[in-house]
């Protein structure tokens, strides 16, 4: 739901006494790195953590499945630093608010901008010229969009190509729908089924048309794959505008809306929150924790002073139906890290001109809910997904 573009610009090095050049791209929007080191097989874990702890770019030439096991030797030792550290900061003791919270999205930068040094070249075409690389030119082509020349990315970037690309081909299966979704590269996939149940179950609004059938129009704010537009219209609404800004996940919402047959009550729009108009049934699931999101796909969890919930909660007296409802879904997580108070929310959502109807609760079902290992595992222990139905106040 944020609008953020990949870093792009170019990266130059010297090799085998040449002059090198080649465009640098990154979705987590990282800078180029200012110095190049050429590594290949013959360095060890600790050099390439050493190197990537001083800033230096780690350009692979080496065999591609030895690549892959350095950057998870690299990522032990990250891990382990990571470990030392918190237990000397913390002693060493689980946390469960907003400190802990920033410590997390910390360790997490850090994590990222040491394994993100590891990087490869892709020759024009998105050639992957290493010893045993697979053939990622369709994964690349579906991420990037046709090639424009030379290109670096780091490895964990690729490697996110590489699976997301599985993903798209595979799909997600969507019990309420009986079908699956075909998430794209940058957009976030419907593996946290609890949200799309809510959709799935929660009533329709009887004073729409007076005997709980389905309203006739609905806008899906921030649709990504189109999962809940799709469900909607399944579940017998005549037509759904839906939305979002990121220009892959309207490709994505697209594209599965025509797979399951429904793209003729469909209509997709790359959007800011809104489309014009008002509609009987406006439903979102924002992001929900307030925080700066460092790509596309992290803006689906992430959103800087809770604005897209914001704005969301405000917008709906200008674009609802007089008897319709608005119908948010919003994970707690952040109340139980002190980072929102349900007073807060509750009191926004009355200065908007609305009221609650009706709340919707469900336990999420996701790994990490249960994950003790977790540095947030307390608060993620606690977490509820609620379907608030909001209604005009007058």
């Amino acid at each position: 739901m944020t609008g953020l573009e990949p870093s792009t610009t170019a990266l130059d090095w010297t090799e085998d006494g040449a002059q090198r050049s080649a465009h640098w791209h990154s979705e987590n929007q990282s800078a180029a790195p200012t110095q190049v080191t050429v590594i290949s097989d013959d360095i060890t874990a600790d050099a390439a953590y050493r190197l990537a702890r001083s800033g230096a770019g780690l350009l692979w030439r080496g065999d591609y499945h030895n690549g892959r096991q350095l950057l998870q030797a690299m990522d032990r030792r990250v891990k382990r630093h990571s470990a030392r550290r918190g237990a000397g900061k913390h002693g060493g003791g689980g946390g469960s608010g907003a400190g802990a919270f920033e410590a997390q999205r910390r360790s997490i930068a850090d994590r990222a901008r040491l394994l993100g040094a590891l990087i490869v070249e892709l020759d024009d075409g998105y050639q992957l010229n290493l010893r045993r690389a697979p053939d990622v030119r369709l994964a690349c082509e579906a991420a990037y969009g046709p090639s424009t020349g030379p290109m670096c990315v780091s490895l964990t970037e690729l490697n996110g190509v590489l699976s997301a690309y599985q993903w798209q081909l595979k799909g997600v299966a969507i019990p309420d729908l009986g079908e699956d979704i075909h998430p794209r590269y940058g957009v976030f996939s419907p593996i946290r089924g609890e949200y799309v149940d809510l959709v799935a179950q929660t009533p329709f609004p009887e004073s729409v048309t007076g005997n709980s059938s389905a309203p006739e129009t609905a806008f899906d704010l921030g649709t990504g794959t189109g999962v809940l537009a799709a469900v909607l219209l399944r579940r017998g609404v005549e037509r759904v505008v839906a939305t979002d800004i990121n220009p892959r996940a309207v490709t994505c919402a697209q594209e599965n809306l025509e797979h399951l047959g429904l793209a003729e009550s469909a209509e997709v729009v790359e959007a800011d929150l809104f489309p014009q108009g008002r509609a009987d049934l406006i439903v979102c699931n924002p992001p929900w924790l307030p925080a700066r999101p460092t790509s596309a796909l992290e803006a689906g969890i992430y959103d800087p002073d809770s604005d897209v919930l914001h704005r969301f909660i405000e917008g709906l007296v200008a674009h609802l139906s007089p008897a319709g409802e608005g119908w948010l879904i919003l994970s707690d997580l952040a109340e139980h890290l002190g980072l929102r108070t349900r007073e807060a929310l509750l009191e926004r959502i009355t200065a908007a001109g609305l009221r609650v109807h009706d709340r919707h609760d469900t336990a999420p079902r996701h790994p990490r809910a249960s994950d003790t290992e977790d540095e947030l595992h307390r608060a993620r222990g606690a977490e509820v997904t609620s379907l608030w139905r909001l209604r005009l106040s007058n």
